[in-house]
């Protein structure tokens, strides 16, 4: 017996390491460009090199953010929207978004049985509503409030309550292009009979229902978009996730019948994985709080807390501006924030003629009450002349991005994230500003 643990031991040794030597081999080969479900090249290094600067980072106090310097011949991974670029203000609030949660708090599943979304936490939703009404973005008169692990759970869950389940076929799932490039990974994933994907909503022409989803500001290219397909039998989602004041104008209050929000794109923190969907109709609301409770038994408590307290803080940041230094709040400070992002790339594209950018016309917001073009969190840069693959033109000089055609575009397109960390940004702009044909 004990030989043939030590046997099994062994061999579980020597599996171990000729999986990790073919990783390796493939990783040399340029077998690891290769896209999974969430884009994350190059993901575990990443995170490796993050952890231990945030623990170099956490012996400084809140208000020393700077950073270790970047090599100028690292990689630059700007293919997803982590946005660390707030990681900054939210050092310098200090305690005032730190939250104690003792452990005998949230044993149970519910939070308040009353309500249509039992595990919708009070404080979260009061959260929620103070905020819209605070920017002005969104409707929340008359609506069901539905917390999610994210839009992506939320996107799954409305998809589910708004499909016919008696239909002899799936219903047809559009989003003009270029769309958000995960609707066809999501929509698809779960091989649903109620829904499909069914491409380009310009190219939609079937006398069938069908569900638009509608996002706007835009993910890729940062356009205000409208439904294309207008037709009788069409059902709309309205994504919602980059309606706030740092990137767009807001224009007036949104008010359709299922709007999507997320905490990652709103304040910055993506880790706590939490969104939440203005609903009109109560029955669509229970069927989605119905899958939800099935997928997931409901939403982190602790998460809802969590951003419960960042929401108020944000809205604090404005409405007691006393509590708070010059410049600290939250939508002025990002606001200027993306300006001079978008400055600083503008700039470093005009002194490249490889590359363009689109250009956006100006709005007042009727929030900061200021007239600005929108600046979004994502580039649509295109790149012209000879070059085909944008993509791959730009990881061979270590910049990785995301190709249109993942958005249903030309391979001339890449989608590139405005949000990460000062220091990669800057690095970023420098090395797009120098880049050659040749």
């Amino acid at each position: 017996m004990e030989i043939r643990t030590m046997l099994l031991g062994q061999f579980l040794v020597i599996s171990l390491a000729l999986n990790a030597g073919l990783l390796y081999r493939d990783y040399c080969n340029g077998k690891h460009k290769s896209q999974d479900f969430f884009f994350f090249n190059n993901g575990f290094k990443n995170a490796s090199l993050a952890a231990k600067r945030d623990a170099h980072v956490a012996k400084r106090t809140p208000f020393e953010t700077k950073a270790p310097s970047r090599s100028l011949g690292e990689v630059i991974d700007l293919d997803h929207g982590d946005p660390t670029m707030y990681e900054k203000y939210w050092r310098r609030m200090g305690d005032k978004t730190t939250v104690m949660i003792p452990g005998w708090k949230f044993i149970s599943y519910f939070s308040d049985v009353r309500s249509l979304c039992w595990f919708l936490e009070p404080e979260f939703a009061d959260a929620v509503t103070r905020l819209h009404k605070l920017v002005g973005n969104a409707v929340t008169e008359d609506r069901h409030i539905v917390v999610g692990t994210g839009s992506t759970q939320l996107f799954q869950a409305v998809l589910y309550a708004i499909s016919p389940p008696d239909a002899s076929e799936p219903i047809s799932v559009v989003s003009a292009a270029p769309f958000y490039s995960s609707y066809p990974l999501i929509t698809d994933f779960l091989k649903s009979g109620l829904y499909k994907w069914a491409g380009d909503a310009r190219e939609f022409k079937k006398d069938k229902p069908y569900i638009e989803l509608v996002t706007s500001p835009n993910n890729p290219d940062g356009v205000s978009r409208e439904a294309v397909v207008n037709k009788n039998q069409g059902i709309l989602i309205h994504d919602l996730a980059y309606y706030w004041p740092q990137y767009t104008p807001i224009s007036s209050r949104a008010d359709h019948d299922i709007m999507l929000f997320t905490v990652s794109k709103s304040t910055g923190h993506a880790g706590t994985r939490l969104g939440w969907a203005l609903i009109r109709d109560q029955e669509i609301a229970k069927k989605m709080k119905e899958f939800i409770v099935l997928s997931t038994i409901g939403v982190s408590k602790e998460s809802q807390i969590r951003a419960a307290k960042i929401l108020q803080v944000v809205a604090d940041s404005h409405e007691r501006r006393g509590n708070f230094k010059e410049g600290e709040a939250f939508f002025e400070h990002s606001y200027n924030l993306m300006a001079k992002r978008w400055k600083q790339l503008r700039d470093a594209v005009e002194k490249n003629e490889l590359f363009t950018l689109p250009d956006f016309s100006r709005g007042t917001c009727a929030f900061s009450r200021r007239a600005f073009a929108s600046q979004p969190a994502f580039a649509w840069l295109k790149c012209e002349g000879e070059v085909e693959d944008c993509e791959s033109f730009l990881r061979h000089h270590k910049i990785i991005t995301r190709s249109g055609k993942h958005f249903g575009e030309s391979t001339n397109y890449v989608r590139i994230s405005v949000l990460p960390r000062d220091e990669v940004f800057d690095e970023f702009t420098q090395r797009l500003s120098s880049i050659t044909s040749s």
